[in-house]
């Protein structure tokens, strides 16, 4: 049949042409690239997804650990003082109000917590973070981040993905499709539930259109972390039979229906399984760590809350060691509404803190005690803040506006406050930071460049920052 002129034949795929190949001279030269697993990948570049990749420049950081405060802590009960607050207390609130969460505005409240200044530099500290406020000349305090969005769910999509919508993959996502892992037996990108997941639940961790082997893996916070991470078969020779049989019917369908995405990624994913059942239980056993290590971290605590949180830090820095590069950490449940108190403010924010206070102050030591602090962006922060005001009589609710966060390692100058909140601690009014540069700044930290990261999906080229995100410079070393 005669051709159209303008008609080109279909190049081969790299598979179709090893399958033609495959009983001629092909075959020698594939049997020596399938030895090696950088080339025997199932990935459509032919490795494993979560082979270490070079940065665009030469890192700070090689590590994130994420220290999530689900539910929006008060910046100004903790990193952020206002005297104001204390002089006004009880007054009706003279500032402008913007629209709240919820219609019950209440009075001035005054922090019930003393600040105190810790450290060299000596920055101001609430009594909630006794431990913390032991490491501050490590941490950078940002005291002028806002969100743009003030409702849990979109502030936490935002947060953990630069969008307030369902979908987008995660910043540990981005992270991992970036730079690959140093780890080759577990995830790139693990969440250390404390037992809560935040508002939107597990989109907050996906891959969204990224492929899927990059999205988070959530491990629970008990002994066994996974189900099924012990083997059930007889003998490992059993297990790997059947792993062999799998990896063949898979090569199979690969090999007649070409790249997709769902499918190699589960291919990956289930090598990554067996893989895991031998390192996960070595990571979890803390038989290894010294008494005074977990002393340090609260394992051995009055508090159950502390406990369970001390050990998920303690094992991230595990993680850290083994060469995972993207760890969150969530909180624990007990503590009233997470960090979410609209009532309640002393009791609940108190729970809170006396939860992730020591182990988090521990976690710093201990890394810098290794050597592994300069190598590990470890940031600590909310979805937002709370008001200045009262919601009914001691609460607060939600506040986009203007919060506190921090971020210490990973090159990270310490001793340093950056950007600050108007004199109730309601607005930012000086630097004032979007999620986006948050984003921008974890990015340039591990060598990517914010706007070079990018993924083309739905005929645009995508990226965390989408259009906004500036390096947050003041605050690096």
């Amino acid at each position: 049949m005669a051709h159209c002129r303008r008609y080109l034949e279909a190049p081969l795929s790299r598979r179709e042409m090893l399958r033609r190949a495959s009983s001629g001279f092909g075959a020698v030269a594939l049997s020596a690239l399938l030895t090696d697993r950088s080339f025997a990948g199932t990935s459509a570049t032919g490795r494993d997804p979560l082979t270490p990749r070079d940065p665009h420049f030469e890192p700070t950081a090689k590590n994130v650990i994420f220290l999530y405060m689900n539910g929006g802590p008060s910046q100004i009960d903790s990193f952020d003082p206002k005297p104001l607050l204390d002089k006004e207390n009880g007054q009706p609130f003279k500032a402008k109000i913007e629209p709240t969460q919820f219609n019950n505005i209440g009075k001035t409240l005054a922090s019930p917590w003393k600040f105190r200044n810790y450290g060299e530099s000596g920055i101001p500290v609430s009594d909630l973070f006794p431990h913390i406020a032991q490491k501050i000349d490590d941490i950078a305090v940002i005291r002028s981040m806002t969100s743009n969005f003030s409702e849990h769910t979109n502030a936490n999509y935002f947060l953990h993905t630069g969008s307030g919508q369902q979908g987008r993959p995660s910043m540990g996502a981005w992270v991992t499709y970036g730079l690959g892992s140093e780890c080759q037996n577990l995830p790139g990108y693990v969440v250390l539930s404390g037992g809560l997941i935040p508002s939107g639940g597990l989109d907050n961790f996906n891959s969204g259109f990224l492929p899927a082997s990059y999205q988070g893996s959530v491990f629970a916070a008990r002994e066994t972390p996974l189900a099924n991470i012990r083997p059930l078969e007889a003998s490992p020779q059993l297990q790997r039979n059947k792993l062999d049989l799998l990896r063949k019917l898979d090569a199979g369908v690969l090999d007649r229906v070409g790249h997709v995405d769902q499918l190699e990624s589960a291919i990956a994913n289930y090598e990554l399984a067996a893989r895991m059942q031998a390192a996960v239980p070595e990571l979890t056993d803390l038989r290894d760590e010294t008494q005074s290590t977990k002393q340090m971290y609260g394992m051995e605590a009055d508090f159950k809350n502390t406990r369970i949180y001390g050990r998920n830090c303690l094992i991230a820095r595990r993680m850290v060691e083994r060469g995972i590069r993207f760890i969150e950490l969530t909180c624990t449940p007990g503590n009233g509404d997470r960090w979410d108190q609209h009532g309640g403010l002393r009791e609940g924010h108190t729970k809170n803190a006396r939860t992730v206070d020591q182990p988090i102050a521990a976690l710093l030591t201990d890394l810098k005690q290794r050597g592994l602090l300069e190598s590990t962006l470890v940031v600590w922060t909310g979805e937002f803040g709370r008001t200045p005001f009262a919601q009914g009589v001691d609460g607060r609710d939600h506040n986009p506006f203007g919060f506190s966060m921090w971020m210490a390692g990973g090159g990270i100058k310490g001793g340093t406050v950056f950007g600050a909140t108007d004199e109730y601690g309601y607005k930012a009014i000086e630097n004032r930071l979007e999620i986006h540069d948050l984003h921008a700044t974890m990015l340039h930290l591990l060598g990517v460049d914010h706007l070079r990261q990018t993924f083309r999906f739905s005929g645009r080229d995508m990226r965390l920052t989408d259009v906004h995100g500036h390096v947050i410079h003041d605050v690096i070393a």
